[in-house]
Parts: structure tokens; C-alpha cells; sequence
């Protein structure tokens, strides 16, 4: 096992059993999930050579895990669920699996691309297979007093197979995937943000699916909407055609309503935008494996065209010029200066 230190503590931990023999693979994996996660019992037709590798990113309350493996056989029953339940709710994104799913009665085969919730403290049976390559599995671990709607709410759409190949399913597909692809960006103070996206994008696709939308407060369906403009403006930094105007219509909202959302953070739609491209410039050239990379083609990546606009502009945010802070001494990946320069 190995971790990543981010921003002064253990946000990602990463995870193989290529690091024993064949016949301990097994044994080592259903030992660490026992510990990471919750006590199941465990099977595998690929026991006697079990690859697995998994990925945890550790956002306090809520945890993010992606995995691969061969094939796995996952059972929790009332024995075990005696024996420790987090009482969580758990969201299983299949990225590359097929397989079955068994909870309260309810059977489902949820294939690539969907997304089934489970309750870790009602019993469920899992057998589900890798059909392709690299990660093949997404799950999130969230207690259930986190859940900003009710128990029965949820509880109508468990083991019940979403897409998230479409409509608000793929938003939060596509935000897990994004989780799981810059987990080593994130800092400390990334946590709170990272967190309430991924409630909100929740709440907003179970109330969705599960014809609940009016069980969302006014608050809720605002905060909601704000994490969804919060993911497709992360997904579209690199396009030098993102505006505020153009965020707005892909939402299908005025300009006004943007600037209004965006003013209870105390920021604007253009301000915002330019401030996570600065950050995406700063990561990079923290970033000692970009070291060959010039300033002017990381910058271009992230929306800035102009070299002699985005040097101001990286100065007037960090205190220092991006040439000048890519030789900063130190480690390169600590996020030491903030947007204010501090």
C-alpha cells in the first residue's frame, strides 16, 4: 500500500496486491477493504491470482473509491451488518463491470455506465466482473444522516439501476470519473467544495429519478444547481469558448440568474472562471514531471491566449510571476500560495 500526501495530510491512498505473491493477493485485498471500508464476505473465481488495485480518496465524511479487479463475489448479511455498519448509502458507478445486484428483494443487472445505490445496513449480494481494462468501479461511501432528502426517498431507488449515460445519471458519473482522474490535485482546503458537490449532484439525481424533486428545499435545488454549474464549468476549462453567457445557456438560465448564484459567493461568473483556470496553471507548473513544458503552453491548455495578460494576471493572483513560481524552492505540489497571494 502507498499514499500521496496533499496539501499537509492523506487525501489519496493508493492500493495493489502486485505487491505479494499470487496465492496472498486475495487475502490481502479482502484484509484491507475490511479495514477501509466495511467487513463483507468476500469471494472470488480468481482467487487463486487476484490483481486488484484501488484508489481512495479521503474527503473526510465522504469517501471516493475507484478499483479494478477480476471478478468479485460480495455479500453482506445481517451477521455482518451486526457486526459494523457505517450506515452509509453507497453509490456504485460500473464504469467497465457487468454483473448482478440482489437487495430487499429487489434483483437488478446494472451494466456499463450505470450507477446503483446500496444501504450498508440492509442486507445485498454483489457479483460483478471486469470487462475491460484500466479502473472498472466507482463507489461512494456517504452516511446517511449527510443525505439532504428523506430515507424513503432514497430508499424507492435502491438497487435500482441509473443511467449515467444521460441526463443528470452522466453529470455525476462524469463528476466520479473527475474525482477519481485529479484526486492528487486536490488540497486540504479543496475538502468542504469537493464535498458538497458531490451531496448536491446526489441529492439532485435521486430526487430526479426518484420523482421527488419537490422534497428539495428551495435551498437545496439552488445549491444544487450551483454544483451543477460547478462541474460543467471543471469540464470545460480548456475550452477558450467558455464564458459566463455560454455556462448560463448550457443550463438554461439568464446571465442574471448565474450572476446571482455566483454573488452569494462572493464572486462573478468571469471571476470564477478565470480563477479556476489560475488555479489549473498553478497545479501544472507545480507539477516537476511538467518541468519541459513553457509557461505559454500551459497557460494556452487552460483558456489564456495571451502570455503577457496571463503573466498579470498570475501575479495580481499569486504574488509572483509563473515563471518565477515554477523555481520556487520547496515542495512543488503544496499549494502554497493562495488566489489572493497569500
Amino acid at each position: 500500500m502507498s499514499g500521496t500526501l496533499c496539501g499537509g495530510g492523506m487525501l489519496v491512498t493508493d492500493f495493489t496486491t502486485e505487491t505479494v505473491t499470487a496465492a496472498e493477493r486475495f487475502e490481502l485485498f479482502t484484509d484491507f477493504t475490511d479495514r477501509s471500508h466495511m467487513p463483507n464476505r468476500l469471494r472470488s473465481d480468481r482467487q487463486d491470482d487476484f490483481r486488484a488495485r484501488m484508489r481512495i480518496l479521503d474527503l473526510g465524511d465522504l469517501q471516493v473509491t475507484t478499483m479494478t479487479f477480476p471478478h468479485l463475489d460480495v455479500t453482506r448479511t445481517a451477521k455482518v451488518i451486526r457486526r459494523f455498519d457505517p450506515e452509509a448509502y453507497q453509490v456504485n458507478y460500473f464504469l467497465r463491470l457487468e454483473g448482478a445486484l440482489s437487495l430487499a428483494g429487489t434483483d437488478a443487472a446494472p451494466c456499463e455506465g450505470d450507477l446503483v445505490i446500496t444501504d450498508t445496513s440492509r442486507p445485498y449480494h454483489k457479483n460483478i466482473r471486469t470487462v475491460g481494462d484500466g479502473w472498472s468501479y466507482v463507489t461512494v461511501q456517504i452516511p446517511r444522516r449527510l443525505m439532504p432528502l428523506p430515507e424513503r426517498t432514497v430508499r424507492r431507488l435502491l438497487a435500482v439501476p441509473i443511467s449515467g449515460r444521460s441526463g443528470m445519471g452522466s453529470l455525476l458519473a462524469r463528476w466520479l470519473t473527475d474525482l477519481n482522474t485529479n484526486a492528487r490535485d486536490f488540497t486540504r482546503a479543496d475538502v468542504p467544495t469537493l464535498t458538497t458537490v458531490t451531496l448536491e449532484l446526489l441529492a439532485s439525481v435521486v430526487a430526479r429519478y426518484g420523482e421527488a424533486e419537490k422534497e428539495l428545499s428551495p435551498q437545496a435545488r439552488r445549491r444544487a444547481l450551483r454544483a451543477q454549474i460547478g462541474v460543467f464549468v471543471e469540464q470545460h476549462l480548456m475550452d477558450p469558448a467558455l464564458t459566463p453567457q455560454t455556462v448560463a445557456d448550457a443550463h438554461h438560465i439568464s446571465l442574471r440568474r448565474l450572476q446571482h448564484l455566483l454573488a452569494e459567493d462572493g464572486t462573478s461568473p468571469a471571476a470564477w472562471i478565470r480563477q479556476r483556470r489560475l488555479e489549473r496553471c498553478r497545479l501544472d507548473l507545480a507539477d516537476p514531471r511538467l518541468d519541459a513544458r513553457p509557461v505559454c503552453v500551459i497557460a494556452e491548455r487552460w483558456g489564456f491566449t495571451n502570455p503577457a495578460h496571463f503573466s498579470r494576471l498570475f501575479r495580481a493572483a499569486y504574488g509572483v510571476s509563473p515563471r518565477d513560481y515554477r523555481n520556487l524552492p520547496g515542495p512543488r505540489d503544496d499549494g502554497r500560495r493562495g488566489p489572493d497571494g497569500g
